[in-house]
């Protein structure tokens, strides 16, 4: 059977300057390795702050290619410290082409491989369709030294389709780097239930598919008052079957570690065999953008 692995996912607040916040996500990594995660993931976008929230076109210039600057130094890191690295980056791919990318930098500090984002918002404050061009790589499973992962990124964590497909590539976890709050407006009246639903289909996606998940937000205040967002932390990790083993604050910087038993998916996918019943034979529907009578 797969060997048990140590998860750590690095919850930061981001400041203006991408450099310090490199720079902070490289310590927040090396404790996270001191600590015994053999697997870290870093929140969203983690070099700046959400800059999503306004349509400005200087702001491309936060852009970088891939490989970069950050994947050269990450890469040293996660091979001096013998881990593998998920890094959510703005990633310059052309001239006018750019995506929201996840890079899978392995123990030995190689790119494994990178995940496109698929599913990209347009929503007041997310305002993604600006800057991204959608995914073409597909969903994606990673071979890592400590296990098979999955990627995906944000706002894909609400596509159930995504998981599925990533969970049946043989991803053991799948990793979300997340950014996402609260509007100032909204807080009061929507603000739990936005939370409660944001926990509960990321932990559905751990039951359907028999996976561990874990997705790392960021915290902080970022933008005007009346026009930003505080974003809500809440990282979490979860196991096959939805219960949630470690869990960040909504306010504080914070770093998780738990460990992931593959051994824990057998014995969840056993008594709950939804892979197995599946009806594959009358999924084609699915396809479809809406079903028409």
């Amino acid at each position: 059977m797969p060997q048990k692995f140590r998860t750590g996912l690095v919850q930061m607040s981001c400041s203006p300057d991408p450099k310090e916040n490199l720079e902070k996500a490289i310590g927040k990594i090396r404790e996270a390795a001191q600590r015994g995660a053999q697997i870290v993931c870093l929140q969203e976008l983690f070099r700046s702050q959400y800059f999503c929230r306004e349509e400005r076109a200087e702001l491309f210039d936060l852009a970088e290619s891939i490989p970069g600057e950050s994947t050269e130094t990450l890469g040293k890191l996660a091979r001096e410290l013998k881990v593998v690295i998920v890094a959510s980056l703005f990633e310059r791919r052309a001239a006018g082409i750019y995506h929201n990318t996840a890079a899978i930098l392995n123990a030995d500090g190689a790119i494994q491989g990178v995940y496109r984002k698929m599913h990209i918002p347009d929503d007041p404050l997310y305002f993604e369709k600006y800057y991204f061009t959608p995914g073409d790589l597909g969903f994606r499973s990673f071979d890592a030294p400590f296990g098979k992962i999955g990627v995906l990124v944000c706002w894909d964590q609400w596509y159930p389709e995504g998981a599925r497909i990533t969970a049946l590539e043989g991803a053991e976890i799948l990793f979300y780097p997340t950014a996402i709050g609260w509007h100032p407006s909204e807080k009061a009246q929507y603000g739990a239930a936005q939370l409660d639903a944001w926990r509960t289909i990321q932990r559905a996606h751990a039951i359907a598919n028999g996976v561990y998940v874990a997705a790392v937000n960021r915290v902080g205040y970022e933008g005007p008052p009346e026009h930003g967002l505080e974003f809500w932390g809440s990282s979490f990790i979860a196991d096959p079957f939805g219960q949630v083993i470690a869990e960040a604050s909504t306010d504080r910087e914070e770093l998780l570690v738990a460990e992931c038993d593959p051994c824990r998916a057998e014995e969840v996918r056993r008594n709950w065999p939804f892979l197995r019943d599946r009806r594959i034979d009358a999924y084609q529907p699915i396809l479809s953008r809406w079903l028409d009578k």
